[in-house]
């Protein structure tokens, strides 16, 4: 027997799958925005393919968006709520922002934490 469950450390969601329309990256260089900006806003996100187990809620996990195919880590979340669909094998939930990184640190997380220079989406807009 096979099994479909994927354990994770990191919500790397699309924007069609919930990421945060408020996070935009150029702005964020600007004028960088903080956690305490979004401390009572819970956002959600929906049909990430496969059942993806986290620790017990709440647990702080990586927040990622997936841009084509690219990762951009943004910091950190408390995943809130999780919701497994068996049927269609897909994961949706509930998180809140707990850190944003700072622009500078945005370009040193994907060396740290990742290392895969095939998703690296900071490394794409050099």
């Amino acid at each position: 027997m096979g099994s479909f469950i994927e354990t994770n450390d990191t919500l790397q969601i699309t924007s069609d799958q919930g990421f945060p329309r408020e996070l935009d990256y150029e702005q964020h260089k600007k004028k960088p925005f903080t956690a305490k900006a979004f401390k009572d806003k819970v956002f959600e996100f929906r049909d990430k393919d496969k059942i993806r187990i986290y620790h017990a809620p709440p647990v702080r996990v990586f927040l990622v968006h997936n841009i084509d195919g690219k990762w951009l880590y943004w910091g950190l979340v408390h995943i809130l709520k999780v919701v497994h669909d068996q049927v269609n094998k897909t994961t949706s939930g509930k998180f809140k922002i707990i850190y944003i990184y700072t622009p500078e640190e945005m370009k040193q997380a994907h060396r740290l934490i990742d290392r895969n220079p095939k998703t690296d989406f900071l490394q794409v807009m050099k």
